[in-house]
């Protein structure tokens, strides 16, 4: 019984093999006897997927049940793939090479995309790989960013170059290209400017605040005494001992240091091209600096664990105006960049 299901199934598979070739081969020939070149790139596949079928099947050969062969009938397809690839690249080397004749940058990237599939199929070819990076030198949209200070105040120099060190951003792709040095050999598509319209920095601030801590603990042992003030002392004449409970104080003086930094600007694009601005977007940055520590006088049992913590810090140098500024261009540069990936410059 087990014998016959293998058997019928084996000859179900062939059967199936032998009609989906047998549909391939006539939709190969309608497509040809049609005559559209368009018609290349369906054929093309078809028998690239007639080849990777017979693939599949050739490592179970041969297929026996109780005896007998099952045949599968493999045809060699290698001429008429050939045919058809060289065919279908040119066909689509010609479409490429009509396309980049436009000046269109979306055009121009559609006779890339040719372009790259003429390579995966049949690798230089004519001079596809010359053209693909021209293709991509003209598809490609260069932007120039830079940073424009309004704010009467001085940055620091390498926050300016931090926030224009767009590799570090890991925003380039391949049809867009940032750049903060002026190429005057590159016609510009789009420009960036991250305008900083205002710094507001406060003084430094100095809070104290004194708090007497007391507590009571247990200070070793001492004797029990009764209401006349004797020792109290058990069955075997020994004193008795207690807890001796103590209360202990210290002045306890924390200090919080305090300073700020607020940074308000703006991401402007322009279409250099049409000569207009794109998109505007507001940022609003910052960066507060925040340091506390203690000291105390008196019983040092009369401090908790967040005491302890604070007294083991230590008076911290304010940062200077410039560092300040410069520390908050991390949160700026977080800012730019999730702008520029949410706001792509062409639709």
């Amino acid at each position: 019984k087990d014998k016959k299901r293998k058997w019928d199934f084996i000859v179900m598979l062939q059967e199936a093999y032998e009609k989906v070739t047998e549909r391939d081969l006539n939709l190969i020939s309608r497509l040809e006897t049609d005559g559209n070149p368009e018609n290349y790139k369906s054929i093309y596949n078809l028998y690239t997927n007639m080849e990777a079928r017979q693939e599949a099947i050739k490592p179970l050969m041969p297929l026996v049940v109780d005896g007998n062969v099952i045949a599968f009938a493999f045809n060699d397809y290698t001429s008429e793939m050939v045919s058809i690839k060289s065919r279908l690249s040119e066909y689509e080397y010609t479409e490429a090479v009509t396309l980049l004749e436009s000046d269109d940058k979306f055009t121009i990237r559609e006779a890339y995309d040719k372009l790259s599939y003429i390579e995966g199929i049949n690798p230089n070819f004519k001079d596809v790989r010359n053209l693909m990076n021209e293709a991509h030198a003209r598809g490609t949209d260069y932007v120039l960013v830079s940073v424009q200070n309004f704010t009467n105040q001085i940055i620091p120099q390498r926050l300016e170059e931090d926030l224009l060190d767009f590799n570090a951003y890991g925003l380039n792709d391949f049809w867009t290209v940032y750049q903060s040095d002026f190429n005057s050999t590159i016609d510009y598509d789009y420009a960036m400017e991250l305008q900083l319209k205002r710094i507001q920095i406060t003084p430094e601030r100095v809070d104290q605040n004194q708090i007497l801590r007391q507590k009571e603990i247990i200070d070793g042992k001492k004797s029990l005494l009764d209401e006349h003030g004797q020792v109290v002392k058990d069955s075997l004449g020994n004193a008795i001992k207690v807890d001796n409970i103590v209360t202990v104080k210290a002045r306890f003086f924390e200090v919080n240091q305090f300073k700020s930094v607020q940074i308000v600007a703006e991401v402007v694009t322009f279409d250099l091209k049409r000569n207009q601005t794109l998109q505007s977007f507001p940022i609003d940055s910052g960066f507060v600096f925040e340091n506390a520590y203690a000291t105390y006088r008196g019983d040092k049992r009369a401090l908790d664990n967040r005491d302890w913590n604070l007294v083991n810090n230590h008076r911290t140098p304010f940062p200077s105006n410039e560092q300040m500024v410069y520390d908050s261009g991390e949160d700026l540069k977080l800012q730019l960049k999730n702008i520029i990936k949410r706001n792509t410059f062409r639709s």
